[in-house]
């Protein structure tokens, strides 16, 4: 009895030995592959071992500094002619959506009565000139008061006043183009009665043509008078068009925290036309001979920004100043010179003075 317990202690002793040497095998192999202290260069190369890398050299390049806005083009100039006077229109002298000159009679009123009216204070004129050139000659002689020759002067001047009133209105009558443009689609037909203020027809001056956007506040110190815009229209599609700054306006728009500006296109052709909708680029500077770096090669560690620079087949981690980022190139402002190849691929892989070797990129 004693022997067969002592048996049985001894198998249970080898098989708590069996099941630790399992456990800490376990333990082993979940710290080997599972271990959550493992250094974040666990995986580079050992001391000697080239890392494979594809790099880019620094280009030397133009980049444009941007921004994006909606934008609506504008009439240069745009009037409604409206007659001063009341009146039967008896001729029109435009055609609907054709170019006008300025001085252009594009409406003729019926002038009979104010014709009319001209001749008969053109009469009266005659006689008090003549009765106002007797009192004087009568007062030379002292054969008239000083009174009679007052009056005779103050009647005819009240009737070149006449005069000129009736040649005034007379000349209501026509209503001229202000200046050079394109007329609208008339409100009115010959026989039309019109009262002063009624819309006639609109004119509109459309070359050159504005265009009319807003940009946020950030870049009110950026935004000048002289920059170039850039412009293209839903409405024309694969059609590009330009223009120049002239105005900013002075005030925030307190809504919106925006800021308006106008520019000025040529319109020759007349293809653009008031009221289009644009798309808008405003160019707020250009650097011709700018250092340019794809962006994958920025490696950033807080709000500093560095690169991995090839120096004599070894990696460099260097600091670099960042200015305008393009089409995924950033341009480099300090840090690094032309003709520097910089690492664009396999930077986790890397640490400073690692030895690398340089790995053609697969074609697109």
């Amino acid at each position: 009895m004693q022997q067969t317990t002592g048996s049985k202690a001894k198998e249970n002793r080898k098989v708590g030995f069996v099941l630790l040497a399992i456990v800490l095998c376990g333990a082993a192999a979940w710290w080997l592959f599972f271990r959550g202290d493992e250094p974040a260069n666990a995986h580079v190369p050992p001391a000697g071992v080239a890392v494979v890398v594809e790099a880019s050299p620094v280009r030397i390049d133009s980049i444009i500094d941007e921004v994006k806005a909606i934008g609506t083009l504008r009439s240069e100039d745009s009037i409604v002619l409206r007659p001063e006077i009341s009146g039967r229109v008896v001729a029109l002298g435009f055609k609907e959506g054709q170019p006008v000159r300025k001085g252009q009679v594009l409406v003729t009123l019926d002038a009979s009565i104010h014709q009319a009216e001209l001749a008969q204070a053109e009469a009266s004129l005659t006689l008090s000139r003549a009765n106002n050139a007797r009192a004087a000659e009568l007062l030379a002689r002292g054969a008239a008061s000083k009174r009679t020759g007052d009056e005779t002067l103050a009647k005819m001047q009240m009737d070149e006043a006449s005069v000129a009133l009736a040649r005034a209105r007379l000349s209501k009558t026509r209503i001229l183009a202000p200046f050079d443009g394109v007329a609208g689609l008339r409100k009115i037909a010959v026989g039309d009665y019109v009262s002063p203020g009624q819309d006639l027809v609109a004119l509109d001056v459309i070359d050159p043509i504005k265009l009319e956007f807003r940009v946020p506040e950030l870049y009110m110190a950026q935004v000048k008078v002289g920059q170039a815009v850039r412009f293209d229209m839903d409405a024309l599609p694969g059609r590009g068009f330009e223009g120049i700054v002239y105005a900013v306006d002075p005030q925030v728009d307190v809504d919106g925290r925006s800021l308006a500006i106008r520019a000025r296109a040529d319109n020759q052709d007349r293809l653009l036309r008031p009221g289009l909708f644009a798309r808008v680029s405003l160019t707020l500077a250009r650097h011709d001979e700018a250092m340019l770096i794809p962006e994958e090669a920025i490696v950033p560690q807080g709000t500093d920004h560095f690169v991995y620079r090839i120096l004599d087949g070894k990696a460099a981690m260097t600091q670099i100043g960042t200015g305008i980022r393009r089409d995924n190139m950033v341009e480099v402002l300090s840090g690094l010179t032309p003709g520097d190849k910089v690492v664009t691929a396999g930077q986790l892989k890397l640490h400073d003075g690692a030895a690398v070797s340089i790995r053609t990129p697969p074609a697109p």
